[in-house]
């Protein structure tokens, strides 16, 4: 500050006078101090992103702190220019190139027989979506928004009627799952906000730290144990489990920056960083696009058809809980850390956990929160008491929502704040929409059939075209594309695993049960 404001007052003339009265009065330390406390009030914004990436020094998660100042320079720009001279327009490359292929598609390329040139158009502009996406050429809700907004305009799902086809675009809105997951986004803030988070985290060490990999295993249990209530994975793997695996390796002195990252930090980030995609698929609010996955499912399953929240955690315990038993030692003999022993780590966590002082009303509101939820989702009062008392898992969510609100744990500042849980419900809104409106169409089931034809041809049986499909999802993952933007190439592949076991002449003959 000192030296940033010796030349800034050097350079700066409408500043200069200020700063020799400044100056003079109190002396340069003085003057810097109060100055950059001043502009840094107004002026100053921090970011702080967790960001899990295998491609870091040492393969270890990180903490990226960018703080974007206005200088004085930029200031008296400001100043003079009035409240605002830059816009931030779309990318015009991706942008063009979205255009491009959307256009390709809609007119160049043939409608086949067999499809409804208004399934061909949305299709068209479902491809073109995704490519605007991929390639950053605006802001995932923002290049939804003008999806929707195109969908209402060119009536492809419903022409010859303006209302209607604006009734569409906005369907996805009415989606029910979509709102489990904003909600259930905004009910997991509590975790942070009350310290909840970290102090289970920690109390699993306490009980499991004395070697390495106990610590390995009770980060992944915290993980899990957080997993059903946390629907974004990255706050849950970043910004909760990501501290305490980080403050653990600090305590063995084991940094990425100064390359003794192989003590034990290594070890524990590659654990963190593969914990958070197995509890991801445990349940179905573990991560954002699972209610996606359930809804194209369900909807292509046809009438009737049912994947509650207790059937996906059912059927995926099992391999969850074998991947979460042997993914800390097939790291620990790939990686294997050159600290093995770690007898201090349990008294290390009991320390922080006296640092976070007594469980307070706030983290007991949330606890309680969190248990009711769990029993809503499982359905335990249909058990108990009959179907009839099973709750919605949508209604749940905004029942546990409002119980956070109305105890005051969560403010509906800090609801409307969260700009990631309102970002995923818009974007989720139109993509929903768009790939509901492909099945509605008959577009899906087209593609299905013909891709089941082929496969039929191939002779590999119905067991073969499902590995078939799911090394295509597979190295689909691998495309060098944002996260988001690989998950949201799935929307359109994946409704063909269970359209290919119901129309596929291999699936009747070689497996009639199914």
């Amino acid at each position: 500050c000192y030296f940033q404001a010796k030349v800034a007052l050097r350079d700066c003339c409408l500043y200069r006078g200020l700063g020799d009265v400044c100056k003079r009065q109190y002396g340069y330390f003085q003057f810097s101090f109060l100055f950059f406390f001043f502009l840094s009030f107004f002026f100053f914004k921090q970011k702080t992103a967790y960001e899990i990436s295998a491609c870091l020094v040492g393969s270890e998660m990180c903490i990226r702190d960018r703080y974007k100042y206005v200088t004085l320079r930029q200031l008296n720009t400001i100043t003079t220019d009035g409240p605002m001279n830059k816009l931030t327009p779309l990318k015009p490359v991706p942008s063009l190139i979205a255009v491009l292929i959307t256009c390709i598609i809609w007119f160049a390329v043939p409608v086949p027989d067999g499809v409804d040139p208004n399934a061909w158009h949305l299709l068209a502009l479902f491809v073109g979506t995704i490519a605007a996406i991929i390639g950053k050429a605006m802001p995932i809700g923002a290049v939804s928004m003008v999806a929707i907004a195109l969908v209402a305009l060119t009536g492809v799902t419903n022409p010859g009627s303006a209302k209607a086809a604006l009734a569409d675009a906005l369907s996805g809105f009415s989606n029910e799952l979509i709102w489990l997951i904003g909600v259930s986004i905004m009910v997991s803030l509590s975790l942070n906000k009350t310290g909840l988070g970290a102090r289970i985290g920690y109390y699993f060490i306490s009980l499991f730290g004395k070697k390495t990999l106990g610590i390995a295993y009770s980060l992944a249990i915290a993980e899990t144990v957080l997993a059903p209530v946390t629907p974004s994975n990255t706050a849950r793997g970043g910004g909760i489990i990501h501290p305490i695996m980080r403050s653990i390796a600090d305590s063995f002195g084991s940094k990425a920056d100064d390359g003794t990252s192989g003590k034990i930090g290594r070890y524990l980030a590659l654990v963190n960083y593969n914990t958070n995609p197995i509890t991801s698929a445990m349940f179905i609010t573990a991560t954002a696009p699972n209610p996606l996955i359930v809804t194209l499912i369900v909807q292509e399953a046809g009438k009737g058809a049912e994947l509650s929240w207790s059937m996906w955690a059912v059927a995926a315990f099992l391999p969850a809980l074998i991947s979460l038993i042997t993914m800390p030692l097939v790291i620990y003999f790939l990686y294997k850390p050159e600290i093995t022993a770690t007898p201090d780590a349990p008294e290390f966590a009991r320390e922080r956990i006296r640092e976070l002082g007594p469980v307070s009303l706030p983290e007991k509101i949330t606890l309680g929160v969190f248990i009711l939820l769990l029993a809503l989702w499982a359905g335990v009062p249909g058990w108990l008491f009959g179907s009839e008392y099973n709750v919605n898992p949508t209604t749940a969510a905004f029942t546990g929502l409002a119980a956070l609100l109305c105890s005051g744990v969560l403010s509906w500042d800090d609801v409307l704040k969260n700009k990631g849980a309102w970002d995923t419900v818009v974007w989720f809104a139109a993509l929903v929409m768009m790939a509901s409106f492909l099945g509605k169409l008959g577009l899906i089931k087209w593609v299905s059939l013909t891709v089941g034809g082929g496969i039929d041809h191939l002779g590999i049986g119905w067991t073969g075209g499902m590995l078939l499909l799911v090394l295509f999802l597979f190295f689909l993952q691998l495309l060098p594309v944002r996260p988001i933007g690989g998950g949201v190439l799935l929307l359109f592949p994946s409704p063909l695993l269970p359209k290919l076991i119901m129309h596929s002449h291999l699936s009747i003959t070689d497996t009639p049960h199914s």
